[in-house]
Protein backbone atom coordinates (compact mmCIF):
# COMPACT_ATOMS: atom_id res chain seq x y z
CA UNK A 1 0.00 0.00 0.00
CA UNK A 2 2.67 2.82 0.69
CA UNK A 3 4.59 1.53 -2.20
CA UNK A 4 1.62 2.37 -4.50
CA UNK A 5 1.08 5.56 -2.62
CA UNK A 6 4.92 6.59 -3.28
CA UNK A 7 4.84 5.69 -6.88
CA UNK A 8 1.63 7.99 -7.16
CA UNK A 9 3.06 10.65 -5.68
CA UNK A 10 6.29 10.28 -8.22
CA UNK A 11 3.96 9.65 -11.31
CA UNK A 12 2.17 13.15 -10.09
CA UNK A 13 5.43 15.10 -9.25
CA UNK A 14 6.91 14.28 -12.51
CA UNK A 15 3.82 14.54 -14.44
CA UNK A 16 3.53 18.12 -13.03
CA UNK A 17 6.72 18.80 -13.71
CA UNK A 18 6.35 17.95 -17.94
CA UNK A 19 2.84 20.32 -17.55
CA UNK A 20 4.36 23.17 -15.71
CA UNK A 21 7.72 23.27 -18.04
CA UNK A 22 4.54 23.59 -20.83
CA UNK A 23 3.76 26.48 -19.26
CA UNK A 24 6.93 28.39 -20.06
CA UNK A 25 7.03 28.30 -23.88
CA UNK A 26 5.76 31.05 -25.97
CA UNK A 27 4.85 28.82 -28.66
CA UNK A 28 3.43 26.41 -26.89
CA UNK A 29 1.57 29.13 -24.73
CA UNK A 30 0.49 29.94 -28.50
CA UNK A 31 -0.88 27.02 -29.93
CA UNK A 32 -2.71 26.18 -26.54
CA UNK A 33 -4.49 29.61 -27.52
CA UNK A 34 -4.97 28.85 -30.83
CA UNK A 35 -6.81 25.53 -29.85
CA UNK A 36 -8.63 27.06 -26.98
CA UNK A 37 -10.13 29.72 -29.77
CA UNK A 38 -10.93 27.05 -32.38
CA UNK A 39 -12.74 24.71 -30.05
CA UNK A 40 -14.33 27.57 -28.52
CA UNK A 41 -15.54 28.63 -32.65
CA UNK A 42 -16.60 25.10 -32.95
CA UNK A 43 -19.92 25.70 -29.89
CA UNK A 44 -19.87 28.64 -31.71
CA UNK A 45 -18.75 31.41 -29.06
CA UNK A 46 -16.52 33.70 -31.04
CA UNK A 47 -12.93 35.03 -29.39
CA UNK A 48 -10.29 36.98 -30.75
CA UNK A 49 -6.97 37.52 -29.56
CA UNK A 50 -5.06 35.24 -27.49
CA UNK A 51 -7.21 34.81 -24.32
CA UNK A 52 -4.47 32.93 -21.94
CA UNK A 53 -2.05 35.71 -22.91
CA UNK A 54 -2.11 36.53 -18.94
CA UNK A 55 -0.20 33.48 -18.24
CA UNK A 56 3.06 35.05 -20.03
CA UNK A 57 3.16 37.41 -16.44
CA UNK A 58 3.99 33.70 -14.79
CA UNK A 59 6.40 31.57 -17.66
CA UNK A 60 9.61 32.28 -15.68
CA UNK A 61 7.94 31.34 -11.64
CA UNK A 62 5.47 28.33 -13.81
CA UNK A 63 8.93 27.09 -15.40
CA UNK A 64 11.00 27.79 -11.75
CA UNK A 65 8.28 25.85 -10.35
CA UNK A 66 8.68 23.03 -12.86
CA UNK A 67 12.25 22.83 -12.46
CA UNK A 68 11.93 22.39 -8.57
CA UNK A 69 9.58 20.21 -9.51
CA UNK A 70 12.06 18.04 -11.65
CA UNK A 71 14.95 18.36 -9.33
CA UNK A 72 12.50 16.60 -6.46
CA UNK A 73 11.68 13.95 -9.42
CA UNK A 74 15.24 13.62 -10.00
CA UNK A 75 15.73 13.08 -6.23
CA UNK A 76 13.19 10.26 -6.13
CA UNK A 77 14.86 8.61 -8.67
CA UNK A 78 17.53 8.35 -7.39
CA UNK A 79 16.95 7.68 -3.66
CA UNK A 80 14.28 5.57 -4.49
CA UNK A 81 14.33 4.29 -8.16
CA UNK A 82 10.26 4.66 -8.33
CA UNK A 83 10.37 6.72 -11.78
CA UNK A 84 11.05 5.48 -14.89
CA UNK A 85 14.22 6.93 -16.34
CA UNK A 86 12.52 8.08 -20.08
CA UNK A 87 9.68 9.87 -17.66
CA UNK A 88 12.55 11.87 -16.31
CA UNK A 89 14.29 12.56 -19.60
CA UNK A 90 11.02 13.62 -21.37
CA UNK A 91 10.54 16.19 -18.80
CA UNK A 92 13.84 17.73 -18.95
CA UNK A 93 13.67 17.85 -22.58
CA UNK A 94 9.91 19.69 -21.97
CA UNK A 95 12.05 22.02 -19.46
CA UNK A 96 14.90 22.63 -21.55
CA UNK A 97 12.87 23.32 -24.63
CA UNK A 98 10.36 25.82 -22.69
CA UNK A 99 13.25 27.90 -21.22
CA UNK A 100 11.49 31.50 -20.91
CA UNK A 101 14.25 33.91 -20.65
CA UNK A 102 14.53 36.53 -22.54
CA UNK A 103 18.31 37.24 -22.26
CA UNK A 104 18.99 33.67 -24.17
CA UNK A 105 16.39 34.14 -27.01
CA UNK A 106 18.78 33.98 -29.30
CA UNK A 107 19.75 30.06 -28.06
CA UNK A 108 16.08 29.29 -28.65
CA UNK A 109 16.32 27.59 -31.65
CA UNK A 110 19.16 24.82 -30.15
CA UNK A 111 17.01 24.93 -27.39
CA UNK A 112 13.90 23.28 -28.88
CA UNK A 113 16.55 20.87 -30.95
CA UNK A 114 18.37 19.35 -27.95
CA UNK A 115 15.08 19.65 -25.46
CA UNK A 116 12.64 18.11 -27.94
CA UNK A 117 15.25 15.62 -29.20
CA UNK A 118 15.71 14.46 -25.51
CA UNK A 119 11.79 14.07 -25.47
CA UNK A 120 12.16 12.17 -28.90
CA UNK A 121 14.97 9.90 -27.69
CA UNK A 122 13.15 8.95 -24.27
CA UNK A 123 9.22 8.37 -26.36
CA UNK A 124 11.42 5.76 -28.56
CA UNK A 125 12.91 3.96 -25.44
Amino acid sequence: MFKVLKEKIASITSGGSGVLSLAGGYNVCHNICLAAIAGLAVIGISVQGMPFEFLQAFSIPLWTLGVGLLGLTGYLYVTRKCISKNLLAANSGLLIAAIPFKELEFLQLSFWIIGFGLVGVAVYN
